[in-house]
Order: structure tokens, then C-alpha cells, then sequence
């Protein structure tokens, strides 16, 4: 099908049937359902639609036949449903870090060889550790540009004398660039040149955020389907950031006022989406 569809940041792009076809399948969609989605989609396909409504509207269509395959495919508006601060992000981040086995601290301070730094995320285990900068941005049409990766490269300079830890391991040698949506062109020439490790929600092409989260299993309890807005905020106000804290601290539920039927419902939700359960609180 030759369809021009219009992209987060008003740019334009042939529709690609297989990006939509890898996304649920990603999500868990088996291939009936993925056939049978994707014909309904076709349907209403329209030259100049954006992207954001064809996944709309195939994320309603799987919610309706599977609802952890949904909750996975919604990703990435869950991400966008941390904001409006960047802080619950952060700590979503350090979880992530948790789960691959680093010791993840968040709002740290840090004094550099020439000025005080506020540090989003520090982390380190037996042979790695790095400081990272997270840029949050609440819609997908928002991109990290260049300004922040040479913004990062400064800081890494300042910071390379210092610390996050009494370890051998822990000398600042890394600074990370992470973001819930892209970077630019200029971006990411700047990172692989100045050596800035940068992590989007598709940067790099293999072991990207989204990647990274689908390998842990670390999903923010804003994919969950039968948690509202303001319940998922009571929640995050709570420090609970992800399904593994839920099943974790199943107590804090109680905050919710929910009936049994809807408590069952949940629990039920999370523990198709967090069978492993690695999460640990910060």
C-alpha cells in the first residue's frame, strides 16, 4: 500500500505495514491477531493520517482481544504518562538500571572539578558504572538535540575526577544521554563523536530503551489498563513507579479504595505483565 502518513514531528513517511506488524508482535500479538489488526487498519487508512492515531487505533483494537499484549503495545504512551515531571521518569530509569543488576540511585549531587552537579541517575555494579542525565518530554514530536548532548559532554568533562561511590569501579568514565523519545541527527553525530552514551526510545538500532525495558520486564504501572490517570498518580506519589513495586507492596493498593472485583482485576494484570518480579524500590 502507497500511503503517505504523518509522523510525531510533522514529517512524512510511506506507511511500512511491517513497523506495525513488529510492534505487535513485540506487544505479544500472535500472528492471527496481528493479521486480523492490521486488516482493520487498512480499512481506514487515509493519505496524511498521523501516526499516532493508526497506533491508537490499533492498540484499542488489540485491548479488546488481550489485554497484557495492549498493555506492552501502549509502551510508550505509558512512558509519556510519567510526566508531567521528568522525576518519576528518572526513578523508572533507575528501576530498569536495578533490574540489569546496577546499584541505581536518583537526585544526587555531585561536585565536579569546577561546579556543583544535580545527577538524575547514578549507577554502578562489579565491573561498569555511570551517570546518567534523563531527558523526559511528554509528547513524541519533542526531540534531545544537539545543545543537550554537548551539554552532557561538558558535565562528563567536570565530572571525571569524581565519584558516585567509594568503589574501585565507581570513577565517572560514562556519561549517559537517555531519552523517552529521539534524538536528532546532530545529536547523535555529536554522542558517537565526543563518545556521550546515548539511549532513546530507538537509539541505537539494538538495545534501545524500548528493547531494554521489554528484556527486563520492568513496565510502568501507567500500561496498566484497569488503573485510571489519578490512581496511577496516588501511586506514583507513593513511590510506586512500576508493576514490580505493585507486586511488591500489594498494601498500597489499599490507598485506591477499590472494590474486591477491580483489586482482583489488577492484581491479575500485573502479574501477567511481571511474572519475574525484579524490581527493587530505590
Amino acid at each position: 500500500m502507497s500511503l503517505l502518513i504523518t509522523k510525531a514531528d510533522g514529517s512524512t513517511e510511506n506507511f511500512k505495514v511491517d513497523k506495525l506488524k513488529r510492534s505487535l508482535r513485540r506487544a505479544g500479538a500472535d500472528a492471527i491477531e496481528i493479521d486480523d489488526i492490521i486488516s482493520q487498519i487498512e480499512d481506514v487508512l487515509f493519505e496524511g493520517i498521523r501516526t499516532q492515531e493508526i497506533y491508537r487505533r490499533a492498540f484499542d483494537l488489540l485491548r479488546g482481544q488481550r489485554s497484557p499484549a495492549a498493555a506492552r503495545y501502549s509502551l510508550r504512551r505509558a512512558l509519556f504518562n510519567l510526566g508531567p515531571t521528568g522525576f518519576p521518569f528518572e526513578k523508572f530509569l533507575a528501576r530498569l538500571f536495578q533490574a540489569d543488576g546496577y546499584d541505581a540511585k536518583t537526585g544526587l549531587e555531585i561536585r565536579g572539578r569546577c561546579a556543583l552537579h544535580e545527577i538524575d541517575i547514578a549507577a554502578y555494579k562489579s565491573d561498569h558504572s555511570f551517570v546518567a542525565e534523563a531527558k523526559f518530554h511528554a509528547r513524541p514530536g519533542i526531540k534531545s538535540d544537539l545543545q543537550v548532548a554537548m551539554y552532557s559532554y561538558a558535565r562528563l568533562i567536570d565530572l571525571k575526577e569524581a565519584r558516585i561511590c567509594s568503589e574501585a569501579v565507581c570513577g565517572i568514565k560514562e556519561f549517559w544521554l537517555i531519552t523517552n523519545t529521539k534524538f536528532t541527527s546532530a545529536a547523535v553525530e555529536y554522542g558517537e563523536c565526543s563518545g556521550i552514551k546515548m539511549l532513546g526510545w530507538d537509539y541505537p538500532k539494538n538495545n534501545n530503551l524500548h528493547d531494554r525495558i521489554q528484556s527486563a520486564g520492568i513496565y510502568p504501572i501507567t500500561v496498566l489498563q484497569n488503573l485510571s490517570a489519578a490512581q496511577a498518580e496516588i501511586l506514583i506519589g507513593r513511590d510506586i513507579i512500576t508493576c514490580s513495586d505493585i507486586m511488591q507492596n500489594k498494601h498500597v493498593l489499599k490507598q485506591l479504595h477499590l472494590s474486591k472485583r477491580k483489586h482482583a482485576t489488577l492484581i491479575t494484570e500485573v502479574e501477567s505483565l511481571c511474572p519475574k518480579n525484579k524490581s527493587t524500590v530505590s
